[in-house]
């Protein structure tokens, strides 16, 4: 052995020899970049790399190489919350309590050697850890490092609105005031919005202009996989399935594809006009469809006040799913009440919700909560009983964006042609809302776009194994 120092490459050659694993080329290619940039000078880098190619593990390696080679760095981590933060400081804390060559940095009494901070051995008394993790929204002020490595720094929920986005560029300003002169700053991430950080300067307005930049998609120009072990053509055909064009493109591809680019096309939707057939066969439960069992089921309710001919629509979608991953949407109802009826409005629409409940063997309803719908679980699940109908009542209160979650429904199954429809569907408003709609255009009409996504996003309710109870229970087989 000789007193060379390891470069990059071969320290984690022998941190996954050590784990019985390889290296594959996408690796050894950003480890190559990481190192030419650090003996280039270059201080400014932007790492950009799809979603599981375990770009945060490298960068962690990267970290303890640094700290091997220079023990008296400083590095921060900042992440858009403490916890992923912590994440990597603790995974680099184990690197040097395990990697041979790493031996030397542990100190025989660290005074500071916990999961978010630890102190290598090194020379003079800094006042500031080796490594630390911040969350963006904590008070780094004050602190100083060589090295700041933002991680994650954009996620889906911190960059959603132009208020957002200007926020969180406001907080990673801050980190210029920390850093050392002459020091480095690395983010690693991926695009989550169309106004990303990431943006090129050729893509509009560029937040890290300047900025040396390694972009690794999953597929190259020719639909080559970037790892091909681990992401065969199969394998990246079904992610791009179950999570949609728009996701695929911007998590895997790394575009910063707009939302407001997102059409659905209600051509997407295969139709039919068969209704359930409810079986029991050797003494279980089975609904079938189109000659296929269903194995999950439900109702999801946007409610309004249902006034005839105005304000929002008190919406209802009843879906199936079949094993397959098939999405039914078999029912659509935009309820109403009477004015001066004999009832209150919360009870009349609460009663019809419950003739569908029956109609359809439904065995969940979920009702949204962030409106008026705070007191009408209690109303429904009064009728419910009072009707007979075996079916739970779920309370839903949505912190998502209506925007976003209409998109995280609807833009996979539709890729897909995974959704059905029932003819009843599209002989209601439906159709129309839904070619109109466009995610960055207010006042569009999307209630039954709402209560759609809520349907196809919640955790299904599937059909027991076990034997049902007596028929006409409903198709849960249970009281």
């Amino acid at each position: 052995m000789t007193d060379r120092p390891a470069d990059l490459t071969e320290f984690v050659w022998i941190w996954n020899n050590l784990a019985g694993q390889g290296t594959p080329a996408v690796h050894r290619r950003i480890l190559r970049w990481l190192e030419a940039r650090r003996a280039a000078d270059e201080r400014r880098l932007l790492l950009m790399a799809f979603r599981g190619c375990g770009k945060s593990t490298l960068v962690g390696l990267y970290c303890a190489w640094l700290l091997l080679r220079w023990p008296e760095l400083r590095i921060l981590v900042v992440a858009a919350d403490h916890a992923l933060a912590t994440k990597m400081v603790g995974t680099v804390r184990r690197i040097v309590e395990r990697h041979p060559l790493c031996r030397p940095l542990v100190p025989s009494s660290p005074e500071a050697w916990a999961v978010d901070r630890f102190t290598v051995n090194r020379q003079g008394a800094l006042r500031d850890p080796s490594m630390l993790a911040a969350g963006l929204g904590g008070n780094i002020t004050g602190l100083r490092a060589d090295v700041i490595i933002c991680d994650d720094v954009e996620v889906a929920g911190n960059c959603d609105t132009p208020g957002k986005r200007a926020e969180l560029r406001e907080r990673l300003a801050e980190t210029e005031f920390i850093l050392t002169p002459g020091g480095t700053i690395l983010y690693v991430g991926t695009p989550h919005c169309a106004e990303s950080l990431y943006l090129h300067p050729e893509e509009g307005e560029a937040y890290l202009s300047g900025y040396s930049r390694l972009r690794i998609p999953l597929l190259d120009g020719a639909g080559r996989s970037a790892w091909p072990e681990r992401f065969a053509t199969p394998l990246v055909a079904q992610m791009r399935e179950r999570v949609g064009p728009i996701h695929f493109g911007r998590q895997m591809l790394l575009r910063p594809v707009a939302s407001g680019a997102a059409r659905l096309d209600p051509a997407q939707i295969i139709r039919y006009e068969e209704e359930t057939e409810y079986q029991e066969a050797q003494g279980r439960p089975l609904l079938r469809l189109l000659g296929r069992r269903m194995v999950s089921g439900g109702g999801f309710w946007d409610p309004a006040y249902g006034r005839p001919g105005s304000g929002d629509g008190s919406v209802l979608a009843a879906t199936y799913a079949d094993a397959e991953g098939n999405h039914y949407l078999h029912r659509l109802s935009y309820l109403t009440h009477e004015p001066g009826g004999a009832e209150d409005p919360a009870t009349q629409q609460c009663q019809r919700v419950a003739r569908i409940a029956r109609e359809l063997l439904l065995p969940v309803l979920r009702v949204e909560t962030n409106g008026i719908g705070r007191f009408l679980p209690a109303i429904l699940r009064r009728e419910l009983a009072r009707a007979g109908v075996p079916c739970a009542v779920v309370e839903q209160h949505s912190h998502r964006p209506k925007q976003e979650r209409i998109l995280a429904a609807l833009d996979p199954v539709l890729a897909a042609r995974r959704l059905h429809a029932h003819a009843q569907v599209f002989r209601t408003p439906f159709p129309t809302e839904m070619a109109e709609w466009k995610p960055d255009t207010a006042g569009t009409r999307d209630d039954a776009l709402d209560a759609l996504a809520g349907c196809l996003l919640a955790e299904p309710v599937r059909l027991p194994g076990a034997p049902p109870a007596p028929r006409g229970i409903g198709w849960r087989g249970i009281t």
